[in-house]
């Protein structure tokens, strides 16, 4: 179908894939848990676009320029990784006193688009993923098939589609567990900070990662 073939084994290969515990589900249970549904939500809408942005990189080839050129790749991961440890960096220094309830209520929430745009970032800026889809797609696109770029969007889009169905379930499920801990200000903001700590974590790890 549309030049692609085994694609039940692709779709089951997928879900496994999207369930499987990453920073992209670390990312969104942390937005979730600390401010509701609605910003874990924005976080996996983010990270979902950032993905559409990698499919069609892949589908059109700009991702085999990744994998390739080591330039383009350096060039690529340490933008990226300088853009997590900022904000991992930004997360972890936040203000805290010693009156932990007053300053947790004078905290403002982080907005939506920034919290979706952080999603998309650390997503699009990671060229570990774009070379992943072109490495996992390009197992199920008919090597006859005419239109090979359709045939990787057709597939990136189910792929993208079911990954949020999952990361929005995740979502809603931090958001309900968070809710009962939403009255102390220390254990929100140690959930901030873990946060963070993520972000910095990723930051590194993908500074030091390799093309191959």
């Amino acid at each position: 179908m549309f030049g692609t073939h085994d694609l039940a084994l692709f779709i089951v290969s997928g879900l496994l894939l999207n369930v499987a515990p990453g920073p992209d589900s670390l990312y969104i249970i942390g937005r979730s848990a600390s401010q509701g549904w609605r910003a874990g939500t924005a976080a996996a809408f983010g990270i979902g676009t950032g993905t559409l942005v990698h499919i069609f990189a892949a589908a059109f080839g700009l991702s085999a320029v990744l994998a390739t050129s080591a330039l383009a790749f350096t060039i690529v991961k340490v933008t990226g990784a300088a853009y997590l440890l900022y904000v991992g960096a930004t997360m972890l220094l936040a203000r805290g006193g010693r009156q932990e309830v007053q300053a947790q209520q004078e905290m403002k929430p982080t907005p939506l688009r920034k919290i979706f745009m952080q999603g998309f970032l650390t997503n699009v800026l990671n060229p570990k993923v774009a070379l992943f889809f072109l490495a996992f797609m390009s197992q199920f696109i008919d090597a006859a098939a005419p239109h090979k770029a359709w045939a990787f969007i057709f597939l990136g889009v189910i792929f993208d589609f079911n990954g949020m169905l999952w990361c929005n379930f995740l979502a809603w499920s931090a958001a309900h567990a968070g809710a009962r801990l939403k009255g102390n200000a220390k254990v929100s903001r140690w959930s901030n900070r873990l946060t963070g700590g993520l972000f910095v974590g990723l930051g590194i790890k993908l500074f030091l990662s390799k093309q191959n």
